[in-house]
């Protein structure tokens, strides 16, 4: 989505700002905000700077370039979460869940993990549960590895390389190399699975959910104990996932119900 700065009043204008500096994979200068959304350079330093103040917008480290700020993701997490919290799509992960036999759940990436905001268990819990507000690592949750995949090449290892890779089982990846070409892997692929690389005898899959214009804003995944289904067994579970993952994401074109 592009909002338009043009637009009358100031929050068309800061709207625009965000917009454009969450679609962005770098910190941005107020001179390139001006620029590229034909603003005077006074004005979207009035903007930014009120934006800053509110905790919208801040500075990367060490720079005075502009990232999105810890009150913007706060926000956008708590909005995806609200708007998957409905009841037609919450009936859509109900009947996957359903249909497969196993919890499902929707997670989305705050903060350098994984939170999830609905799930569904159809079976007495085994495992690991991925219920409402639970957090988990990114690099060793496949939601995390679809999220981590989508970052370009550079930022992608950059991240990876800083992150504290914690050894949850003996099967957690925490090599930044060997991690790195799973993510390749998963942005080929199109959906991530672990192998209990989080908790010892859980394996689990993910598939990406789209806004309608392409944009990742949450990843639909199962969680299963190994006792159960294989760790390649969770191929039988990537159609029916990918299909609700479709509905969902269909749905977010209707009004919330």
């Amino acid at each position: 989505m592009s909002l338009n700065a043009n637009s009358n009043g100031p929050l068309d204008r800061a709207f625009a700002i965000l917009d454009f500096g969450a679609t962005q994979h770098k910190a941005v200068t107020a001179a390139e905000i001006a620029k590229n959304l034909d603003l005077p350079l006074a004005t979207a330093h009035r903007l930014i700077n009120n934006l800053e103040s509110r905790g919208l917008l801040q500075r990367a480290p060490g720079t005075k370039h502009l990232v999105v700020g810890n009150n913007l993701v706060v926000l956008a997490g708590k909005t995806i979460g609200s708007a998957f919290r409905t009841a037609r799509r919450h009936a859509v992960l109900q009947n996957v869940a359903a249909e497969i036999g196993e919890q499902c759940e929707i997670g989305i990436a705050r903060n350098n993990a994984v939170v999830y905001v609905d799930s569904v268990r159809v079976k007495p819990a085994q495992g690991l549960q991925f219920d409402p507000g639970y957090s988990a690592p990114l690099y060793c949750t496949s939601t995390g590895k679809i999220y981590l995949s989508i970052l370009p090449l550079k930022p992608r290892e950059k991240l990876i390389r800083s992150l504290q890779m914690e050894q949850h089982t003996d099967r957690t990846i925490t090599n930044p190399d060997a991690l790195l070409a799973v993510l390749e892997a998963t942005r080929r692929e199109g959906w991530a699975r672990t192998n209990e690389e989080f908790v010892k005898g859980v394996v689990g899959c993910a598939v990406p959910i789209l806004a309608p214009g392409g944009t990742l804003i949450a990843c639909l995944g199962v969680s299963v104990p190994v006792a159960r289904i294989s760790f390649e067994e969770l191929q039988s579970f990537r159609e029916p996932l990918g299909r609700a993952a479709k509905l969902l994401s269909e749905s977010l074109l209707y009004s919330a119900c």
